[in-house]
């Protein structure tokens, strides 16, 4: 894979472009192998869990989804939820990060874990995991504060690998990924 399938857009106005195959998915966490995520993220998250020592307290909740997964869960989260709900936390199939096999959404280990809205604290071993992110590739991709260019409501739980050094590049700039990929389009014009 190259930088640009890293650093890809996806969202309503930019639908995933490239889509990985089976065989380049690998699961990020060893106590749930059917949860899988691009190789290259893959690893990276296995190496940050790994140096926390936290595989027993963030669990993966939702990884890579294939159009009919995600079209599945925006029809199911339509008949329990609403429209309201479900366009401020539920991708339109097609435009969904987690279609890329880049995204992963993470939870702390708990005995109910809600799918949707997975509860990821801000403290403790999850604010260290948020601390180092950046280093192994991650971005918070929803941050509170960036609803209006985003168009999702905040996610703690949605993390997005987008490689080294660029993590660091746009959490240290205090960017979500659609101003980043509109500050480079403006450089490069």
């Amino acid at each position: 894979m190259n930088r640009s399938f890293y650093l890809q857009l996806v969202n309503p106005w930019h639908p995933a472009m490239e889509i990985p195959d089976s065989s380049q998915l690998a699961a990020p966490h060893p106590d749930y192998p059917d949860i899988l995520m691009e190789s290259r993220a893959a690893q990276a998250l296995k190496s940050l869990l790994a140096r926390l020592d936290a595989f027993d307290r963030i669990v993966p909740v939702s990884g890579f989804r294939s159009h009919q997964q995600q079209q599945k869960i925006w029809d199911d989260s339509m008949k329990e939820n609403g429209y309201l709900f479900t366009k401020q936390y539920v991708a339109i199939p097609g435009c969904s990060e987690h279609e890329t096999g880049l995204a992963i959404d993470l939870a702390a280990n708990a005995p109910d874990i809600d799918f949707i809205r997975p509860d990821f604290p801000y403290t403790g071993i999850y604010g260290q995991f948020r601390a180092l992110a950046p280093s192994y590739g991650f971005i918070l991709r929803y941050p509170a504060g960036k609803e209006s260019i985003t168009r999702i409501s905040e996610e703690p739980w949605h993390f997005r690998y987008v490689g080294v050094p660029y993590a660091s590049i746009i959490t240290n700039r205090g960017l979500v990924l659609e101003e980043y990929a509109d500050s480079n389009k403006r450089s490069v014009s």
